[in-house]
């Protein structure tokens, strides 16, 4: 499994993911010829690489194909060779023109990838999730999105209010409520429109209600 080429252009991070993933996968190959070996079953040998690897362990269905491989006199471990013409879709080229754009715009959708890069739907989500290491989630509400000015004036105003009270006792009795004024809450954009690629480690994105005063 050659994975030089794909990775070198990506950044550390992701480039480190990207080659600790396959070295993983190498060295379950490598486990599960072991186990073979040593005459162990295939639901056996997926059972102690869950055990080992955890969510990273290979799928029962891949362990079953290798135990298949090696009883038809295999040996290697590395990839067959595939017949056909080789992809041209999944290449270093590609997985750096997709982490541009989503660099651009964290929110644009696998339709509007595969269009623009002229690739399948199936290709764009293989390179996010497994070359570039993103998934995509919803962002989670918060009901105001302060800026640092309107923080700090409603700690002043916050604080001049208790210093108000604590000279007089009597001040909250005095408040007299005024008119009322009823504002249509909406939200601006659908559960689905705020979903955006993110890496494991960022933080989860934040979106706001918008307020529409006296609607008609």
């Amino acid at each position: 499994m050659h994975v030089t080429g794909r990775v070198n252009r990506l950044r550390p991070v992701e480039r480190s993911q990207c080659e600790r993933k396959c070295h993983s996968a190498m060295e379950q190959r490598v486990n599960i010829k072991f186990c073979y070996k040593l005459g162990k079953t295939a639901t056996e040998t997926h059972g102690m690489l869950v055990q080992v690897y955890g969510k990273e362990a290979v799928t029962r269905k891949c362990v079953y194909e290798w135990f298949k491989r090696f009883r038809e006199g295999k040996e290697t471990i590395e990839d067959e060779p595939r017949s056909g013409r080789p992809s041209t879709s999944r290449t270093p080229e590609m997985i750096e023109k997709v982490r541009q754009m989503l660099a651009q715009d964290r929110r644009l959708t696998l339709r509007l990838i595969s269009e623009e890069l002229d690739i399948s739907k199936d290709t764009v989500h293989t390179i996010i999730r497994d070359d570039l290491g993103k998934r995509k989630i919803c962002s989670r509400f918060v009901p105001h999105k302060l800026t640092d000015e309107q923080k700090a004036k409603r700690v002043e105003t916050s604080g001049d209010f208790i210093s108000m009270c604590d000279q007089d006792p009597l001040l909250l009795k005095t408040i007299v409520t005024g008119d009322e004024t009823w504002c249509y809450q909406f939200d601006p954009e659908s559960k689905r429109q705020s979903m955006s690629w993110c890496s494991p480690t960022s933080p989860r994105p934040k979106k706001k209600k918008a307020v529409c005063k006296n609607p008609r």
